[in-house]
């Protein structure tokens, strides 16, 4: 069964645009465990513009006493600045059960690239070991396409597919064209030993052909097309049609 974790960044992100507390995220984060999430994801950057430390921290707390994956996302290679540790440092202070490296930077409005496991597989060893040493599960963002080999060299548990070109095409009427590369992807992470991922613009338009054709899928993370969906239909009805479609595709395999 692939597993559901909601990313809360865009709750913090209407917290942020307002100041103040409200709305709260650790109060979404509930509300979407309550309706029967496997886990909360979050992406704190460096700059701030949605998720802070507080929040990791107090959703660390959160998702301990619900006995919950707690998936911190992040650039590994992002330095220290004032009110942000550096990932590391966040993971170390909060012991989630997964981080998801991802490649991004400053500039960058969302992730919208995978590592370049061939260039990056050196710079990515050490840090993999620190975090797995942490006892946190690692993956790894990555294309469709990627070297799978190299990920697998750096030491790291899983990949995190992006998902965004997926969600192109299909919005398109042309999926056809992006499966092949995810499919090939996934089986060669599959029989390398990697656990695989996925996430970025998954919806629920999308998600179950995704997780159809590809097969095997460990978890994906859903942020910003269910909190939109959620001001429409609320999070406990917009979290079970998630938990719907991913039992669905699970029942039919």
């Amino acid at each position: 069964m692939t597993r559901l974790s909601v990313n809360v960044n865009k709750i913090a992100v209407l917290r942020n645009s307002r100041g103040g507390r409200d709305p709260e995220v650790v109060r979404a984060a509930r509300a979407c465990l309550d309706a029967g999430a496997h886990g909360i994801t979050v992406h704190p950057r460096p700059d701030a513009r949605h998720i802070r430390a507080d929040d990791v921290r107090a959703l660390a707390k959160l998702t301990a006493e619900r006995g919950v994956e707690f998936n911190i996302e992040g650039n590994p290679f992002a330095p220290p600045r004032d009110g942000y540790p550096g990932l590391l440092a966040l993971c170390e202070d909060t012991r989630p059960a997964q981080v998801t490296l991802v490649p991004d930077g400053d500039a960058q409005l969302t992730s919208d690239h995978g590592f370049d496991f061939a260039r990056e597989r050196d710079a990515l060893i050490p840090l993999v070991a620190a975090f797995r040493d942490l006892g946190c599960r690692v993956s790894l963002f990555a294309d469709a396409g990627a070297d799978i080999e190299a990920a697998r060299a750096s030491g790291a548990d899983r990949i995190e597919l992006y998902t965004g070109p997926w969600a192109e095409a299909f919005d398109a009427g042309t999926p056809e064209t992006a499966l092949p590369a995810f499919v090939t992807t996934a089986r060669q992470a599959h029989a390398a030993g990697l656990g695989v991922n996925a996430g970025h613009d998954l919806s629920q338009a999308n998600l179950g052909a995704f997780l159809a054709a590809l097969g095997g899928i460990d978890e994906v993370s859903i942020g910003h097309a269910l909190i939109g969906e959620a001001l429409y239909d609320g999070l406990d009805t917009t979290v079970r049609r998630y938990l719907a479609i991913t039992d669905a595709v699970a029942a039919r395999a």
